[in-house]
């Protein structure tokens, strides 16, 4: 073949293929370039002219949700919903800290080295007997997964917003109108007649087993998705560095073990570590077991079944990671629900029996001005009747009738009139400090508003595609 093409090279019809080929090959790399396909471009965002990569981005999301409780974290990996705006917050966060970056370095703001390095001296964890100690830093920072470079530039960051931010603190003088309409309008009340009508008043039929199954359908119930998982843990008291040394190189060694194909059981017995396993995990039942702390259940929930994670470093020793199994999430069998969908069936359909009754209610009320069995009561913003009726109570205007929705009935109400609050100069003065507070989140949120317009976000919908959403 080889022989053929060089015999043939000096044809016309092979050198036309030739260019055909070889202009294939550099239109790819021409291609790349002229359209940003290069799969070495990590750049998520950019904030004003500034450049976000991915890895900025992986590394707040990872600090947040470090920061959440078990049934945040759970709300986040259960609800496709909570996870978009979970992510969209975290992009919305880097962006405000590179803000107020650009505007620090706009105005010519500087932190210098030597502010650092006096502000790390007085961190507390990074002390023994009141002096800074260098084996503490290191020890610190190898647990949190730290860098010099992180705590630096953390504490860079919060000074230079400490600089740009400072002068929209100011304390603001309210005026005393604006004080009297906020204590007013806490302080009112109203009057309201009120018809209740409840759902268990209603009765229904049995439903069928079509009836069910067709509720179903539009109803369906949802088993979150479900890990098996194992790790094994190698105890260490990680703030004693002879000790955190010692376990260190026994823990590189059962790390080798495992890539070398151990099981993880296996190298927990020949390294005198430990080894769990659980089955079943959701983000709404986790294991009694302090393992699983906030950073650790987000760690379990973003890796891929098969895989064993790298030797993690937690407060309690050197941990690695297996995902056995995912059980996705899905519909749950029919038969295995029926109980629970007929109760849901039997209160949708007194429910809608009360809204009728309701309705009807509302209509005489408005035809007639009057309201059958109704309640007379005296509320404020806070106190006299259910939640519901509060909220429509002081939603609407004196003198409307109104259908208030609650979890397991409907109230029919006519707002008749309301009544402000005697002058109490102690209460006042509480009022005038929230108004000032309030007056002041307005300014800083006009304040944030602006360095939005100077430093808009532009994100790379390729990037954000294959790595976010």
């Amino acid at each position: 073949m080889l022989e053929y093409l060089r015999n043939a090279a000096d044809k016309p019809v092979a050198k036309v293929l030739m260019g055909i080929l070889i202009f294939s090959f550099v239109g790819w790399g021409v291609a790349e370039w002229v359209f940003g396909l290069s799969s070495s471009d990590t750049t998520l965002m950019r904030v004003g002219d500034a450049k976000i990569s991915i890895q900025q981005y992986s590394n707040m999301k990872s600090n947040e949700l470090a920061t959440m409780s078990r049934e945040e974290q759970r709300k986040i990996y259960t609800d496709p919903t909570a996870m978009s705006a979970f992510q969209d917050g975290v992009i919305k966060k880097i962006a405000s800290i590179k803000r107020v970056e650009k505007h620090a370095d706009d105005l010519g703001y500087v932190v210098s080295d030597h502010r650092i390095a006096n502000e790390i001296r007085d961190i507390p964890q990074f002390q023994e007997n009141g002096k800074f100690s260098p084996v503490a830093f290191d020890v610190v920072l190898r647990n949190s997964g730290l860098t010099e470079s992180d705590v630096a530039n953390d504490i860079r960051m919060r000074a230079l917003n400490e600089m740009v931010t400072m002068p929209i603190y100011t304390k603001i003088k309210t005026p005393k109108f604006a004080v009297r309409a906020a204590y007013n309008a806490r302080g009112a009340s109203r009057t309201i007649d009120v018809a209740t009508v409840k759902f268990a008043d209603f009765d229904v039929a049995t439903p069928t087993e079509e009836q069910l199954r067709e509720f179903y359908k539009q109803n369906p119930h949802r088993i979150a998705e479900s890990r098996d998982i194992s790790y094994v843990i190698l105890p260490t008291e990680m703030d004693k560095p002879d000790e955190y040394e010692k376990n260190l190189k026994i823990a590189q060694k059962m790390e080798d073990d495992i890539i070398g194909g151990d099981t993880l059981a296996a190298a927990a017995k020949a390294h005198n570590a430990k080894f769990k396993e659980y089955k079943n995990i959701t983000a709404a039942k986790l294991p009694d077991d302090k393992f699983f702390d906030n950073a650790m259940v987000a760690r379990v929930f973003d890796m891929d079944a098969g895989i064993e994670s790298e030797m993690i470093e937690t407060r309690d020793g050197f941990v690695i990671v297996r995902i056995d199994k995912i059980t996705p999430e899905h519909n749950a069998e029919f038969d295995s629900v029926k109980k629970d969908l007929t109760a849901e069936w039997t209160r949708a359909e007194r429910r809608k029996l009360a809204y009728v009754r309701a309705n009807e209610l509302l209509v005489d009320l408005n035809k007639s001005g009057k309201l059958a069995t109704k309640k007379t009561t005296t509320v404020t913003r806070t106190d006299g009747a259910a939640p519901a009726v509060l909220v429509a109570a002081f939603k609407n205007s004196v003198g409307e009738n109104v259908i208030a929705d609650d979890s397991n009935a409907f109230y029919v109400m006519h707002i008749a009139d309301e009544k402000m609050p005697a002058p109490d100069d102690k209460k006042m003065e509480s009022v005038g400090k929230d108004v000032s507070k309030m007056s002041a989140g307005h300014i800083r949120a006009d304040f944030d508003a602006y360095l939005e317009r100077e430093y808009p976000i532009k994100i790379n919908e390729k990037t954000y595609n294959r790595f976010v959403k």
